[in-house]
């Protein structure tokens, strides 16, 4: 049950956003301000803002900056230590973990450097609920006054003390990376949405508890904070200053592929598909914050063995914007990115560090063209490897490599949108089989507003993962993953 919920965490955010007001209209310019960063798109901004405006979003905040706010460390390293007391004590007393039976001889032991290995979790346990127990320790200290950079050691501390102290087998590197890494990326992600969602209560009364339990459900940890503070349905300081807008698209509609033959025509299935897209900003001119622009896609598909087929965060650490012309802007940014692909043909999940050069050309106020190349280190990908038993159910290689990507947007007339989109990346086998492995992610979209807040999609691409190993027993593959899909959008902003 506790896996479970962990993998809908972005249900739970989606409903939580829609059940709130909103202004039902496309997306829009930030407050009056069109945006282009690249994280975010400014093509569909623009587009929709421009076709159907009835006027500017409510703005709730006074200021963008982050204002300070009194720093609680014994309730916040209560419940940074709680997030590991309560898995080891359900472990040791409820599942019966052989693995449970701690002691502080065990945590001496591992720490020494030689003690550290990789472990053989199921792909999902690794890549999907490690980072949801470290947005725990995260928003720990982040709801009780601290800001990103000390939550993020608190992060990295409370991963550590459970790879040292919460099991008895070996410390895991790999979760270190993943609970740390992830953990941040989502802690980061959860908090500013809830704090977006808190923030509307200032301005409308009626809606603060439904407010409330959105946010709640976002961050329970920052949820559990209010309600011990007395602030549960109130306006308060630090969330009545928020002046971040969302913009939501989400797409339901069908799809064909085929993960067999590489044929979609003639031996393809079909299948249900949906899709949730989630632009965040604080504003145009705050690029030099982490996370003050962040963009997320969630992806379901019916497949033979699949549902969840694409988790995507990619969030600003850092911008500059180099120069800005009557007819276009150029920026570079470091972005932190987490991408977790699971359909028939393979699986695999990375988490990256990239530089992105972002550039935007515009041809009167309807047209305009963006273009984003990036290229960075890929920190640690999980990969399927065939051939690979790693103890009792770890089917798949670690390594770290390079990644890269292109990102190019045609907007007509704020009308038509047509979109192409390629990710890739090249990663050698660090623990498994001596390997390397290239990814492609290819898609071509092409949007059509049809009327208010729908547009009609159209969109073809495929996976590749191609593996290639040096022992000669171990065959070289190569899987793929085409589709196309066709669905109809909805689009609105908070």
């Amino acid at each position: 049950m506790k896996t479970r919920s962990r993998r809908y965490l972005f249900l739970l955010l989606f409903f939580a956003l829609y059940s709130l007001p909103s202004t039902a209209q496309h997306f829009g310019t930030l407050h009056e301000i069109d945006t282009n960063i690249q994280l975010i798109d400014t093509s569909r901004q623009a587009r929709w803002g421009e076709c159907e405006r009835t006027g500017p979003l409510p703005r709730f905040a006074r200021t963008t900056q982050e204002p300070e706010r009194e720093k609680k460390f014994l309730r916040a390293g209560s419940e940074w230590l709680i997030a590991n007391i309560i898995p080891a004590t359900f472990n040791r007393f409820i599942t019966k973990d052989p693995y449970s039976y701690i002691s502080f001889k065990n945590f001496i032991n591992h720490q020494r450097l030689s003690a550290w290995d990789w472990d053989d979790n199921q792909f999902t346990t690794n890549h999907l609920d490690h980072p949801y127990h470290g947005q725990l320790y995260f928003n720990a200290f982040r709801s009780n006054g601290y800001n990103f950079y000390q939550s993020s050691l608190a992060t990295f501390a409370g991963s550590y003390l459970w790879e040292t102290g919460g099991e008895t087998q070996a410390p895991s590197i790999n979760d270190l990376v993943n609970t740390t890494y992830g953990g941040i990326i989502l802690g980061e992600m959860t908090h500013r949405i809830a704090r977006n969602i808190l923030g509307r209560g200032s301005r409308h009364a009626r809606t603060r508890v439904s407010n409330e339990i959105g946010a709640f459900f976002v961050n329970p940890v920052n949820g559990l904070n209010r309600l011990l503070d007395g602030k549960w349905g109130k306006v308060d300081a630090y969330n009545a200053v928020d002046s971040s807008s969302i913009w939501a698209e989400v797409n339901i509609g069908i799809r064909r592929f085929d993960a067999q033959e590489g044929d979609i025509l003639e031996k393809g299935k079909n299948g249900s598909y949906g899709r949730l897209r989630l632009w965040y900003s604080n504003g145009p001119d705050n690029i030099k914050r982490p996370f003050d622009q962040f963009y997320v896609n969630l992806e379901f598909g019916k497949g033979d063995s699949t549902f969840i087929n694409a988790v995507n965060v990619h969030a600003l650490l850092y911008g500059h914007k180099f120069f800005t012309t009557k007819r276009g802007s150029h920026h570079g940014i470091w972005s932190a990115n987490y991408d977790f692909y699971n359909n028939d043909a393979f699986f695999y999940g990375a988490q990256s560090l990239r530089y992105n050069w972002n550039s935007e050309f515009r041809y009167k106020k309807k047209n305009r063209l963006n273009m984003s190349v990036g290229v960075g280190a890929i920190l640690l990908a999980g990969v399927p490897d065939p051939y690979l038993l790693y103890g009792a159910s770890r089917n798949y290689n670690y390594g770290s490599g390079a990644g890269y990507n292109y990102r190019a947007e045609l907007s007509l007339l704020n009308r038509l949108l047509i979109t192409g989109d390629y990710n890739g990346g090249i990663f050698f086998t660090i623990s498994g089989n001596d390997s390397y492995y290239i990814l492609h992610a290819g898609t071509v979209e092409a949007n059509l507003r049809l009327y208010r807040n729908f547009s009609l999609n159209v969109s073809s691409g495929y996976f590749a993962l191609e593996g290639h190993f040096k022992e000669e027993q171990y065959p070289d593959f190569n899987r793929s993953f085409p589709f196309g899909r066709l669905s109809i959008g909805y689009n609105v902003r908070f």
